[in-house]
């Protein structure tokens, strides 16, 4: 039997789903912030920072306000920012909702491992990020690896 929802009366067609999307306010053009960088066009730059032998892994507050000084660097707009932390000695793991996207992070202090993961689309820099990681939590050593993510061409 088939019998059709009393909600479906309500939903726009895809064509006017459609319209309604691509249509922009104040200009011709949709914003989208892929970013345009050496004849690539692409979502967004998404790195993965390791660090090793890194400080101060266990400290929340210390935490948040090195994610705090990242988001400003980078020229992102933080929207919400939650972090946990798992106990005394223990680790702490979180996110800084962006605007551009996030930064997220976990930490092993018994390992003295931290793993940071920030993506940002639009104008924001992420790289410059990496720098201020660097200075708040003073590892032995720093792995990275970049992607430019949703590549279009």
């Amino acid at each position: 039997m088939d019998q059709t929802s009393p909600l479906s009366e309500n939903i726009a067609s895809t064509e006017e789903l459609a319209s309604l999307i691509e249509t922009p306010v104040n200009d011709n053009t949709p914003k989208d912030y892929f970013k345009e960088q050496n004849g690539e066009i692409y979502a967004g730059s998404h790195i993965l920072a390791d660090l090793w032998g890194a400080d101060r892994l266990d400290d929340i507050k210390y935490i948040e306000e090195a994610m705090r000084k990242a988001v400003e660097v980078c020229g992102a707009t933080l929207l919400h920012i939650h972090l946990h932390h798992f106990g005394d000695g223990c680790g702490v793991s979180g996110i800084a909702v962006l605007a551009e996207s996030h930064i997220s992070v976990h930490t092993w202090p018994e390992r003295g491992f931290a793993a940071f993961d920030i993506f940002m689309c639009g104008s924001c820099d992420p790289e410059l990020a990496l720098p201020i990681l660097q200075k708040y939590f003073n590892p032995e050593r720093m792995d990275t690896d970049l992607q430019k993510r949703g590549k279009v061409a």
